[in-house]
């Protein structure tokens, strides 16, 4: 009966996204984030100078709204370039690829920053619940599952020993 009213009140959503985003996608991937850039910086050493931004920066829009190109986000962001892959064998999927992307972001100063950015990608599925009718799933619905979906993730995170300082998550309207 419990089960039954969390489902119809749809409580349980964002607690499974975050955490299906964390053990599928972001304990595999955060721990290789700083070799990664250790790698790309030995390559490239005037670029990542600022080791504070040795990390993957995850974008958590409120509204859910997921952008596929970054710099049609925002002007202030522009693609440099890939990181080094990682190839795991997955879920039956040999050789699956994972990779992150390389920004130049200018700050208010003018001063440029590069970093890894993405954004949290189990938000693109709130967004579509909420233009699905068969999901039920209001505005109201997708910005208090945005915001469980937050704070759940960031709870997961600040207890993972093995993704401890190779993450920023950035929640904004």
């Amino acid at each position: 009966e419990m089960s039954e009213m969390s489902e119809r009140s749809k409580q349980n959503v964002a607690h499974g996204l975050a955490w299906s985003y964390y053990v599928g996608y972001l304990k595999i991937v955060l721990p290789r984030v700083k070799k990664s850039m250790e790698v790309f910086s030995r390559a490239n050493p005037n670029m990542l100078a600022c080791r504070e931004t040795w990390k993957l920066h995850i974008l958590v829009p409120l509204s859910c709204d997921v952008y596929d190109d970054l710099e049609k986000a925002d002007s202030n962001i522009q693609y440099l370039t890939d990181l080094n892959e990682t190839t795991l064998t997955r879920a039956g999927t040999k050789k699956r690829v994972y990779k992150h992307s390389l920004y130049a972001i200018r700050d208010e100063d003018n001063k440029l920053w590069h970093c890894a950015v993405e954004y949290a990608t189990p938000l693109q599925s709130l967004y579509a619940m909420s233009q699905d009718e068969c999901a039920a799933f209001s505005r109201e619905d997708r910005l208090e599952q945005a915001k469980l979906f937050y704070r759940t993730l960031e709870e997961i995170l600040k207890g993972s020993k093995e993704c401890a300082g190779t993450y920023r998550l950035i929640a904004y309207q």
